[in-house]
């Protein structure tokens, strides 16, 4: 019998592979953008025939492919920093469920470390609430408040 698996491998993780072709796509079409505009800037500047958008509009266009490309590596290096750690980390065995079903409950009522508190005695309560209710009318008869100008 085929063993089950608890997730699909990397080789057949659908978004692994649409984060790698577009990194590659990235960084092709950021490199193509540098190299096409810093030629055309590089031969016009050498011959003296450059024009202002050759040279301002070329350089924001090599930023922005500059962008284009340190996006796509950085894309490709997360891409291989997720297939190193998912060959790190091994993934998780199923386990069967007739083989869970089989296994006994742990029964923790016998368990030699519990300890039976003592049931308090009922005279024990009543002495308990006596003593309260009396400490409660010996307060209040020392917080009655004398009457104003008896001095």
């Amino acid at each position: 019998m085929k063993p089950l698996q608890s997730r699909p491998a990397l080789i057949r993780s659908v978004p692994f592979w649409i984060l790698l072709v577009a990194s590659v796509g990235l960084a092709a079409g950021g490199a193509v953008l540098i190299a096409q505009h810093l030629g055309t800037m590089t031969k016009t500047l050498g011959d003296g025939s450059a024009t202002g958008l050759e040279v301002y509009g070329g350089q924001s266009w090599i930023v922005v492919g500059a962008t284009l490309l340190g996006t796509g590596v950085l894309g490709v290096l997360l891409a291989l920093a997720l297939a190193a750690a998912t060959a790190l980390v091994a993934a998780a065995t199923p386990v069967v469920a007739a083989e869970t079903a089989a296994e006994p409950f742990t029964d923790f009522s016998d368990s030699a470390e519990t300890v039976d508190a003592p049931a308090p005695e009922v005279a024990d309560v009543e002495d308990a609430v006596t003593e309260e209710a009396s400490a409660e009318e010996a307060e209040a008869e020392a917080e009655e408040i004398e009457p104003v100008g008896t001095r």
